[in-house]
């Protein structure tokens, strides 16, 4: 990318309005061939976005990325998401993978795997969840790696739901290497290939409907001491790291859905006649639309906070699940009044709302539930509050 996308006091003032642009007019309107899966489609995509200088924007600019500060790029996460495709095809989806490796991989094996993920020749994963075992209860976790008396480990579990594993090159796995120790010791996290022998996708899981996740399994999988990112044992505090961003960059694009929601609405409302006049002369469609943008900026508030504090690398707990649960609601209620503003019409996929509508149901669960994010959050607030009136 060239210096003309962002300068040293940030990015331009036309960035965002390219990267709407281009969401809008060329993923959007290829969301159901993305869905399915299409290469041919994916790839125009990133020859686009690299010949309009919006790919990899936050990426190392050495290896092909824009080299857009954290700060500047959380400004356009929201304009990238209005379609859940929309990271993907700007280059942007392994952003929290290649500062893992940036921050903790051996120089080998970070040589070897950022600038192919850059620039978009491999693709990698994130393997946390476990069959049966609850996703906020990570000391359930029962995936192990073990040393291999030559420096190296052999890795043997299951994962599922692991976004995107049957195209990964790469797959970055936690797995627990301390038997006997706390949970925030237990845990390491590796680096494996997918082409080591032992790796397998087991089976696609689909989200509503939809696929793109998958169950895959380590049997016995060897890899090498230099696929370990940190220290051992440092598992946890590495996934804890990747959460803060992760979360708060699923809140930035799920509000970039919830808006195309709302100004879907907006445009189903103004153009419907209903007798001699509009759906949105209606005080009913009126109430939809107030109460859908009360909420998107709402959440956007929130999001933009916990954004400021995660680029600083300051605690943001509560503001992470704050912007979390406000966004996952935002959108909930944002899709929900554009269907019911088409009618029938929004039930169908030529809408596209049913793909949004899943995204906001999932966004209930993923990157933990809203009854986790709640009760965690209000303990920690009771807390908090209680210390200061104490204090006081």
């Amino acid at each position: 990318m060239t210096s003309e996308a962002h300068s040293e006091s940030g990015p331009s003032a036309t960035l965002p309005l390219l990267v709407r642009d281009f969401v809008d007019s060329q993923v959007i309107p290829r969301e159901d061939a993305l869905e399915a899966g299409e290469r041919d489609s994916w790839e125009a995509l990133r020859d686009r976005a690299t010949a309009a200088g919006l790919w990899a924007l936050p990426l190392p600019v050495e290896h092909g990325g824009g080299g857009l500060p954290l700060a500047d790029y959380l400004a356009l996460a929201e304009l990238e998401g209005r379609s859940d495709y929309g990271p993907d095809a700007l280059g942007s989806a392994c952003l929290l993978t290649v500062r893992m490796l940036d921050a903790h991989a051996q120089r080998e094996l970070r040589a070897a795997l950022v600038p192919e993920l850059v620039c978009g020749r491999a693709g990698s994963a994130y393997a946390m969840t476990e069959p049966g075992v609850a996703g906020s209860d990570p000391a359930g976790l029962r995936t192990t790696a073990v040393p291999d008396g030559s420096g190296g480990w052999i890795v043997t579990g299951r994962k599922w739901f692991i976004t995107g594993a049957a195209r990964a090159d790469w797959v970055l796995v936690v797995a627990r290497t301390g038997a006997d120790l706390p949970v925030r010791q237990a845990f390491s996290i590796l680096a494996v290939p997918t082409t080591a022998p032992g790796f397998r996708v087991v089976r696609e899981l689909d989200v509503l409907g939809a696929g793109g996740q998958y169950e895959i399994a380590f049997d016995q999988v060897r890899v090498p001491g230099t696929h370990l990112l940190g220290a051992v044992g440092a598992g946890m505090t590495l996934a804890a790291e990747r959460l803060a961003l992760g979360r708060t960059l699923r809140a930035l694009r799920w509000i970039g859905q919830a808006q195309r929601a709302v100004e879907q609405l907006a445009r189903r409302a103004t153009a419907r006649r209903l007798g001699d006049g509009y759906l949105a002369d209606r005080q009913l469609i009126q109430q939809l639309v107030f109460e859908s943008e009360l909420q998107v900026r709402s959440a956007r508030l929130l999001a933009t906070e916990a954004g400021t504090l995660v680029a600083a690398g300051a605690p943001a707990r509560i503001e992470v699940s704050l912007a979390k649960t406000a966004a996952a609601r935002a959108l909930s209620t944002a899709v929900d009044a554009a269907i019911q503003v088409h009618g029938a019409e929004g039930l169908s996929t030529a809408s596209g709302l049913p793909r949004l509508l899943r995204t906001a149901r999932a966004a209930r669960i993923l990157d933990g539930s809203d009854e986790f994010h709640v009760s965690s959050t209000a303990r920690r607030l009771l807390r908090d509050y209680s210390d200061t009136a104490t204090m006081g």
